[in-house]
C-alpha cells in the first residue's frame, strides 16, 4: 500500500510588474513633479511678483501659502474619497480642474486674485497626490519592486521642490511671472490621455459613508494652526494667534476623538500608535520644512543679494537637485540591508551639516557655499524621505491605500506651509527689525522697503545713486542676518529629526 503523499501549500508569490506598469508609473509622476514643483515655483517669481502686484509682506507670504495650506487640509478627506469612488477617477478630476484654474492664475491682475487661485489650485492638488501613491500600490504588488517605485515617487516629489525654483529661473529669464503657472497645461495633457490607458481603476471595496463633520473638523484643525504659527511669528505673543492655535488644537482633538469612535473612521487613527509610523510621517514633515525654508531664502539670496539672473540662479541649485534624485534612488539597496533606525538618523544629520555650512557663513555665503549645503541638504533628504515613504504605505491595509498615503502627503503639504510660516515668516520678521531705512522716501517707498527685501530692491531702483545704494546696502544686510537665524534653526530641525528617527524606528528590521 502506497503512502499519500504530503502536499506542502506553495506561498502566493506577488506577481511581478511589468514594462506596462513602469510605463504607468512614469505617468503618475507627472502630477507629483507639478504638485510639488508648484510648491515652490514662486520661489524665484517673488522678486517679479513684488514689482507687479505690490503685495505686503503678509501678502506675499499668503500668496505663498495658500496653495499648501488648503491642499494641507484636504488632503486626508481627497485620500478617503478616494478610496470611496475611485482613485483614477479622483486623479482625473483634480488634473482637469487644476489645469483650468492654472490658466486664471497665469493672469491674476491682484494679490487678492492671486492668492485666491493658488488656494484653488491647491483643492484640486489635493486629490491628485493621494490617488498617485496610493495607485502605485495596487500596480506594484510585489515589495522589492514597490519599494523602487516608491523610491522613484519620494524621489520626485523632493526634486520637484528644488526643481521649482529652477524652472522658475528658466521662466521668468525668458517670459513674464505668470508663466510659470502655465507649466501646468502641458504636463497634465499626457496624463489625462495616458493615465484611462494605462492605469487600471482601484478603489476601497467597502467603504465607509462621506463623513462631512470629519472633513470640516480637519479643515478647522490646519487652517487656524498654521496661522497662529504665522501670526506669532511676524507680530509676536499676541491674542489672535494663541487663539487661533488653540482652535486649531480642539478641533484636532474633536477631529482624532471621532475617528476612534466611528466604526469606519475616515481616517484610522489606530495607524499612529505604530512608532514606525507616526515616527515616518514627522521625518517627512521636518524634512520638507527644511527644505521648503531653505529655498525660500536662498532663490532671494541668489537673486537679489549676489544679483544673479534668475536662469543662473536655478543652475545654482542643480547640483543639489540632482544629488537628492540620486540619493532617493541608491538607498533603495542599501535599506535591504541596513536598518532604518541607521540609514535615515544618518541621512538626516547629513542634511543638518548642510544648514550648518550655511549658519556658519554668517549669511554672507556666496554661490559656492549653498551649492555645497545644498547637495548636502538634498542628500539626506532624498534618502531620508524614500525609506520613510515606504514605511508609512505599507503599515496600512492594501484596502486604507488612499487615506494612509494621504497621511503621508499631509506631512509633506504641512511642511511646506510651515517651511514658509515658520522660517519664512522668522526671516522676513528679522529683516524688518533690522532694516534702516534712509531719509527722504515716500510713505509708499517706505512701507515697501521695509517689508521684503523685493520692495527694497525696487525702491532702490527709483532712488538717486547715494540713496539707492545705501537703502540696498541695509536690506541685504538685514536679510543676510536672518539667513544666519534660520540656518541655525533648520539644523536644530535636522538634528531634532534625526533623534525621533533613532527612537521611532529602532524595532524596524530591513
Amino acid at each position: 500500500m502506497s503512502t499519500p503523499s504530503i502536499i506542502t501549500p506553495t506561498p502566493a508569490v506577488a506577481p511581478r510588474a511589468g514594462a506596462r506598469q513602469w510605463v504607468a508609473l512614469a505617468v503618475l509622476m507627472l502630477p507629483v513633479l507639478l504638485v510639488s514643483v508648484d510648491n515652490t515655483v514662486l520661489s524665484f517669481a517673488l522678486p517679479a511678483i513684488s514689482q507687479a502686484l505690490e503685495p505686503s509682506g503678509t501678502g506675499m507670504l499668503w500668496i505663498i501659502d495658500a496653495y499648501p495650506l488648503v491642499l494641507a487640509g484636504l488632503l486626508v478627506s481627497m485620500g478617503s474619497l478616494g478610496d470611496r469612488i475611485g482613485r483614477r477617477k479622483l486623479l482625473l478630476i483634480g488634473a482637469t480642474g487644476f489645469a483650468v484654474v492654472s490658466v486664471g492664475a497665469a493672469f491674476a491682475p491682484t494679490t487678492e486674485w492671486l492668492i485666491a487661485a493658488r488656494a484653488s489650485l491647491g483643492f484640486f492638488g489635493a486629490m491628485l497626490m493621494p490617488s498617485t501613491l496610493s495607485l502605485l500600490r495596487s500596480i506594484f504588488t510585489d515589495r522589492e519592486q514597490r519599494r523602487l517605485a516608491i523610491a522613484v515617487w519620494a524621489s520626485g516629489f523632493a526634486a520637484g521642490s528644488a526643481l521649482g525654483p529652477i524652472v522658475g529661473g528658466v521662466l521668468i529669464e525668458h517670459f513674464w511671472w505668470g508663466s510659470v503657472f502655465l507649466l501646468a497645461v502641458p504636463v497634465l495633457i499626457p496624463l489625462l490621455v495616458l493615465t484611462p490607458l494605462l492605469v487600471r481603476e482601484s478603489r476601497d471595496p467597502n467603504p465607509g459613508p462621506i463623513d462631512v463633520p470629519s472633513i470640516l473638523l480637519s479643515l478647522l484643525t490646519m487652517a487656524p494652526i498654521v496661522y497662529g504659527i504665522k501670526s506669532l511669528a511676524s507680530d509676536g505673543l499676541s491674542v489672535a494667534g494663541v487663539l487661533a492655535i488653540v482652535i486649531g488644537a480642539v478641533s484636532g482633538w474633536l477631529f482624532v476623538r471621532r475617528q476612534l469612535r466611528r466604526p469606519i473612521p475616515m481616517l484610522d487613527m489606530r495607524l499612529f500608535r505604530r512608532a514606525s509610523f507616526s515616527g515616518a510621517v514627522l521625518i517627512n514633515l521636518l524634512s520638507v520644512v527644511s527644505l521648503v525654508g531653505y529655498l525660500f531664502f536662498v532663490s532671494q539670496h541668489l537673486q537679489l543679494v549676489l544679483g544673479l539672473s534668475p536662469i543662473d540662479a536655478g543652475l545654482v541649485l542643480i547640483p543639489g537637485l540632482a544629488t537628492m534624485i540620486v540619493a532617493g534612488l541608491v538607498v533603495v539597496p542599501i535599506a535591504r540591508r541596513v536598518r532604518a533606525a541607521i540609514v535615515v538618523p544618518v541621512a538626516l544629520l547629513i542634511s543638518a551639516v548642510g544648514y550648518l555650512v550655511v549658519a556658519l557663513s554668517g549669511g554672507d555665503a556666496q554661490a559656492g557655499v549653498l551649492i555645497l549645503s545644498f547637495v548636502l541638504l538634498g542628500l539626506g533628504i532624498g534618502a531620508a524621505e524614500t525609506v520613510s515613504n515606504e514605511l508609512i504605505l505599507t503599515s496600512a491595509p492594501a484596502e486604507k491605500a488612499g487615506a494612509a498615503s494621504a497621511v503621508s502627503e499631509t506631512a509633506y503639504e504641512l511642511g511646506a506651509v510651515l517651511g514658509t510660516a515658520t522660517l519664512g515668516t522668522i526671516l522676513t520678521a528679522s529683516y524688518r527689525s533690522a532694516v534702516v531705512l534712509p531719509d527722504g522716501l515716500t510713505s509708499a517707498q517706505a512701507h515697501a522697503a521695509g517689508e521684503t527685501l523685493g520692495g527694497a530692491t525696487t525702491v532702490a531702483g527709483q532712488l538717486p545713486g547715494d540713496l539707492g545704494e545705501q537703502l540696498l546696502a541695509s536690506a541685504r544686510a538685514a536679510f543676510d542676518s536672518g539667513v544666519a537665524l534660520t540656518a541655525g534653526i533648520g539644523v536644530g530641525l535636522m538634528v531634532a529629526a534625526a533623534a525621533l528617527a533613532v527612537f521611532s524606528l529602532r524595532k524596524i528590521g530591513r
